[in-house]
């Protein structure tokens, strides 16, 4: 925020000693616009992540360390005849454990599949932070991590695809590898995949989920651990569009959408953020009812033949597998794990 002041109105108010302060702060103050931040965040305070869970701003933290255990922690979990959900040891640099959740999609068995949490609360404003591994050979996937909000709350998934939300009952919004039709190498570069009550309609007459990404794409390297983290933020009143979206990996800024950010030309696929000679993006207006929040969580791994064919792969592998570790949800930016000492 700038504010301009009248020199001669200060001067004219000001003892002639206090000129020179008149100079120093007559032309123009500035208020630093907020920052989100880098680093380490809510794990800071919990190395290793031991207890994290118990942090007030924690909604849902999981580490895969307690075998069957873990699946009463999640409420519906979709493994097909117990083929696609397993624990391996594994694990993220600077984790306190030594196990991590491995998802296998299988061709003409099954297309993979989730783990989903409805959250103890419902909140404007929500951090996800997940650690993710594509072991070689890394394949195309059709649908990944999703997060949002439902009205009213489920234990379940909803569907909705090809549908624009009414802006009362529906906010989704993925984290996912997208291939670009093949341009790049598998698993692809991180894009945002949302639906929400404003998004464009495709060419075909349908709303499929609108892409927003970077205009330098963020590849994705197999066979390395990285950190994912995103925010959705609300918009504060049903006729405000300030909403806001952002991606971190490994802890750093990547990706920070709100209204003003230079973007592309919008389509019906959605729009790049763009360093210049944009255009400012009008902003999210994610709902139109301040009754719906953000209420969930969703470790999804989906993978179709047409995500195969979508990237020119004429040859699928028969098996697509991810691991993941280290979740948490939260109120606050969470952060990559702090090593022990």
């Amino acid at each position: 925020m700038i504010k301009i002041f009248s020199i001669t109105t200060l001067l004219n108010r000001q003892p002639f000693w206090s000129v020179y302060l008149v100079w120093s702060f007559a032309f123009v103050t500035i208020a630093a616009e907020p920052k989100l931040p880098n680093g380490y965040g809510i794990s800071a305070k919990y190395p290793g992540d031991f207890n994290i869970q118990t942090d007030p701003a924690v909604l849902l933290s999981e580490d895969f360390e307690n075998n069957a255990e873990f699946k009463k922690h999640w409420d519906e979990i979709s493994d097909k005849d117990g083929k696609v959900v397993s624990l391996i040891t594994d694990s993220p640099e600077g984790s306190n454990g030594k196990q991590a959740l491995q998802m296998t999609a299988t061709l003409n068995e099954n297309t993979g599949g989730h783990l989903y949490k409805k959250l103890p609360r419902e909140v404007e404003k929500a951090f996800a932070r997940f650690y993710v591994k594509f072991p070689t050979p890394a394949a195309y996937i059709h649908h990944f991590v999703h997060f949002g909000g439902y009205n009213p709350p489920t234990k379940w998934p909803q569907g909705g695809a090809g549908e624009r939300p009414r802006g009362d009952e529906r906010i989704t919004v993925g984290i996912e590898p997208y291939g670009n039709y093949g341009k790049y190498p598998p698993p692809g570069a991180w894009n945002f995949y949302c639906y929400w009550c404003e998004m464009k309609v495709s060419g075909d007459g349908k709303y499929w989920g609108n892409s927003i990404e970077p205009e330098t794409s963020l590849l994705i390297q197999a066979d390395r651990w990285q950190c994912v983290e995103i925010m959705l933020k609300l918009n504060s009143k049903p006729e405000e569009a300030d909403g806001e979206l952002a991606l971190w990996l490994d802890s750093e800024l990547k990706l920070y959408v709100k209204k003003g950010t230079p973007r592309s030309n919008w389509t019906g696929m959605g729009f790049k953020v763009v360093k210049g000679n944009g255009k400012p993006f009008e902003g999210f207006r994610w709902r139109n009812n301040t009754d719906l929040k953000i209420n969930f969580f969703w470790l999804l791994h989906y993978v179709t033949e047409n995500s195969y064919r979508q990237n020119n792969v004429t040859n699928p592998p028969l098996k697509n597998t991810v691991i993941f570790d280290n979740i948490v949800v939260a109120t606050d930016y969470i952060g990559l794990i702090k090593p022990v000492k």
